[in-house]
């Protein structure tokens, strides 16, 4: 078939390679175009747009899918199919219906559940123990298009959401040729169940500060579920201070106070407290909590906030 991928982050490239590896015809990439970042505030391109630079495929980086001269393009390149890996972008009813095939998306959750921009920080947030990834054709609800296969992932005490999505993006991608290959052979999709629906918006500075009067599971859930990004963040000393990885523990302090010992730094919570196991303090690159709480030289008594 030929194809024309949409797709941004990092998370994406692994899918391109597969593509590119497969016996299907990449004709074309869609991403959004390059963002400034950085303090120079230099537009960098998205990982998607280097690596179809790289490959010599065409590159479309409209500043929204609805452009005219986008749809004509992509008119012009006649995909018969689109797949789409977190292209960051919702498609008008006008381009959805350009390639014979439709758009076929990879979404790393198990459908209908966490539909939305961050479902696998979401379902860590949620304790979840298992996940995965699905494809199915986009409609123009959100995530709610009939669905062509799956894949499960066990998710660990101590996963972040990174780790989760660079394993769910190397195994996705091979679901993702699967189900374009089933599609090229007459598969069709099958709807979504009514049940089980969820959502899993996108993560915000706000969700992500620790209220230390929760339970410190939650707490630990949530730091995973925001590492790398946005970090989940307390307060120390008036400035922002980020935990990256935590775990509970059977211990007993009031909620935010901490206990820097020789060996460990423990927090308290709503139950009980929480080892952090990596920080980052503002203007720092993150470090073992441990060799925090001994650089930081504290006099006892401190809390979070």
């Amino acid at each position: 078939m030929r194809l024309v991928f949409a797709g941004t982050p990092a998370t994406a490239v692994p899918s391109l390679d597969a593509i590119a590896a497969s016996g299907h015809d990449l004709v074309g990439v869609v991403t959004r175009p390059a963002s400034a970042q950085g303090r120079s505030a230099r537009p960098v391109p998205s990982p998607v747009e280097v690596w179809a630079r790289q490959h010599d495929v065409e590159v479309m980086t409209p500043a929204h899918p609805k452009d005219p001269d986008f749809r004509e393009r992509l008119a012009a390149l006649a995909p018969d199919c689109c797949p789409v890996v977190a292209y960051g972008a919702l498609l008008p009813r006008r381009v959805l219906n350009i390639p014979l095939h439709g758009w076929v998306n990879l979404h790393y959750s198990l459908l209908p559940a966490y539909r939305g921009a961050a479902p696998v920080q979401r379902a860590i947030m949620d304790g979840v123990s298992e996940t995965g990834a699905t494809t199915f054709r986009i409609v123009r609800e959100l995530d709610a298009g009939p669905l062509y296969g799956f894949i499960t992932e066990t998710v660990g005490p101590l996963d972040t959401a990174g780790e989760v999505l660079d394993r769910l993006s190397v195994r996705g991608a091979d679901l993702l040729v699967e189900t374009l290959d089933r599609i090229a052979l007459g598969a069709e999709p099958v709807p979504q169940p009514d049940e089980g629906v969820s959502y899993a918006p996108k993560l915000e500075l706000d969700d992500v500060r620790l209220d230390w009067t929760r339970p410190a599971r939650e707490l630990a859930d949530l730091v995973r579920g925001a590492n790398p990004e946005p970090g989940a963040w307390t307060t120390c000393g008036g400035e922002r201070f980020r935990v990256l990885l935590a775990e509970p523990t059977d211990e007993q302090l009031p909620p935010g106070v901490v206990d820097a010992r020789r060996r460990e730094v423990l927090v308290g919570t709503g139950t009980s407290a929480l080892r952090l196991l990596t920080v980052q303090p503002v203007g720092r690159k993150p470090m073992a909590g441990a060799a925090w709480g001994r650089g930081a030289r504290l006099a006892g008594g401190e809390a979070f906030v």
